[in-house]
């Protein structure tokens, strides 16, 4: 996920600085002396070798491109990236990412450096390189609502599926109580969606059996 060209290093020690007092992972540092420094895992062992955890921190601050991010590499020249700013979907902290795209197509990510974001600039591994889900080919991007037992699930509309649910719903909550309901909420989710979705089971449905992924 990461490419060295120490040919192109300057010892500037950002990307040292980055990984101890930012991340504060402490796997990069300076090794040898004169001509021969380098900056690098200790034992200048590999970053796969090391206790790297690939957050990619110090390709984000280096200057030069002696640290790159390898999705990127012939991906596109700067001028031809847009650049987007979004959230990051992996969890709640709400991370604010930058997304470079050439032709609809996401080809880095970096972390949003503007004041007041949680993340400061900074992204974990998930954040930064965990987008391929993006265009994957299994990715569902329609509803799917299966209408009897044992049958085949159908494509459908969004109105379709919300109606669906809320027939449902209802019709449960009538012929059971509301208790017969329960609800199971995402850490992917913001704090804002997931208060809603409590809001919604409690306020709505009657009932308090809510629960959160992250405590399973």
């Amino acid at each position: 996920m990461i490419s060295r060209d120490l040919n192109k290093c300057i010892l500037c020690g950002r990307c040292v600085r980055a990984c101890n007092e930012i991340q504060v992972n402490e796997v990069l540092d300076f090794a040898m002396r004169s001509s021969d420094a380098k900056v690098g895992p200790a034992f200048d062992a590999d970053y796969i070798d090391s206790a790297c955890v690939f957050c990619g921190e110090c390709a984000q601050v280096c200057p030069t491109g002696a640290i790159t991010l390898k999705q990127a590499k012939f991906a596109g020249r700067p001028w031809e990236l847009d650049k987007v700013r979004t959230t990051c979907t992996y969890c709640g902290v709400g991370c604010q990412i930058d997304l470079y795209t050439k032709e609809d197509k996401v080809v880095k990510v970096m972390g949003n450096r503007e004041y007041g974001t949680p993340n400061q600039g900074s992204l974990c591994v998930k954040g930064r390189f965990g987008m391929d889900f993006l265009k994957h080919p299994d990715r569902l991007t329609k509803p799917l609502i299966r209408y009897r037992k044992n049958e085949d699930f159908k494509e459908a509309t969004w109105e379709e599926a919300f109606t669906f649910i809320a027939d449902k719903l209802t019709s449960i909550k009538k012929e059971n109580g509301s208790d017969s309901v329960a609800g199971l909420s995402s850490a992917r989710c913001t704090n804002e969606e997931n208060y809603l979705f409590q809001k919604f089971m409690r306020a709505v449905i009657g009932t308090n059996n809510v629960d959160h992924c992250a405590r399973l």
